[in-house]
């Protein structure tokens, strides 16, 4: 079991309580929250509430959450797009509004679903039940490719090389309006917003470095088509640091405020290159997932 504690912040004040929690806790659905409220796991200043309850400023709000258990995730039948695979990982491209593993609450219809399936026991285990062979996640709404670990060795050695930032990871999407330069560096923090707690911003003082290197491919008819590389990976860099220079991601529903004319799903982004030293071979390999449909085809009519 694993408890977490909270003091109610003055900008949450009557908010309801399963509301609060699944702001808080992202990777926890507002239903699993509930779940938990009625079998009394959430406690106020140590007192049971009703998900209904309207939270406090200065309250004292506990959930305790139980270990996952893995029966929970099953296999599925799935069609998945393998780009590469041997004996140590599997580059996946994945689809648009795809979540890749499952969390608390939502364990059906995720990748981690499909890879059980395709690898069966030939999966990781270093990030536990709930993301087995996940060393590295994309958005949803976000193509693309992603590794996916077969063993423990091929996981560490793999994580390592992201957490020293020497993965080559390169992104192409179309952003808003015109970039005037050819290139340029975003060189901003990232942390949670302070207010809309679902959201990222770039936070001086709570957030992480973050950089991401942009170059322009094509310059269309009101809007970018840009390639994104980099050289760290915080939760919706890209989709931020582009937002935070006024060139918002085209369908990004967050982070632009700026209502589409295209029928999309998400942001117009894509994950196409990523390389790293192979595990077994210790040489340098690259990888690339195609640009979907959807996205060439909008290149088309922008052009």
């Amino acid at each position: 079991m694993t408890e977490n504690k909270f003091i109610v912040d003055d900008e949450f004040q009557d908010v309801r309580i399963d509301k609060y929690l699944s702001l808080l806790l992202v990777d926890s659905s507002r239903s699993f929250i509930q779940k938990l409220i009625k079998e009394e796991m959430v406690l106020v200043h140590g007192s049971k509430v009703k998900a209904s309850y309207k939270v406090q400023a200065g309250d004292e709000v506990s959930i305790t959450i139980p270990e996952p258990v893995s029966a929970n995730i099953l296999p599925e039948q799935m069609e998945l797009n393998i780009i590469y695979e041997d004996d140590d990982f599997l580059i996946v491209n994945k689809d648009k509004n795809v979540v890749v593993h499952p969390a608390p609450g939502h364990y059906t219809g995720t990748l981690v679903n499909g890879l059980m399936e395709h690898c069966k026991d030939h999966l990781s285990n270093i990030n536990g039940v709930l993301r087995p062979g996940i060393v590295h996640r994309i958005d949803k709404d976000t193509t693309g490719a992603l590794i996916v670990c077969k063993n423990d060795y091929s996981h560490n050695f793999i994580a390592e090389q992201l957490k020293e930032h020497s993965i080559t990871r390169k992104y192409v999407g179309i952003v808003e309006g015109i970039i005037k330069e050819d290139s340029g560096t975003i060189d901003a923090p990232i942390g949670r917003h302070p207010v809309k707690r679902m959201e990222m911003a770039i936070n001086e003082i709570n957030g992480k470095h973050a950089v991401t290197h942009f170059k322009v491919l094509k310059r269309l008819q009101g809007y970018t088509f840009a390639e994104f590389q980099l050289e760290t990976g915080r939760t919706h860099q890209i989709r931020v640091h582009m937002a935070s220079i006024h060139h918002p991601l085209l369908g990004d529903e967050i982070y632009n405020h700026k209502k589409s004319k295209f029928k999309l799903q998400g942001q117009c982004l894509h994950a196409k290159t990523i390389g790293f030293i192979h595990p077994t071979t210790k040489e340098y390999v690259e990888f690339e997932a195609p640009i979907p449909e959807y996205l060439e085809h909008l290149l088309e009519i922008l052009s």
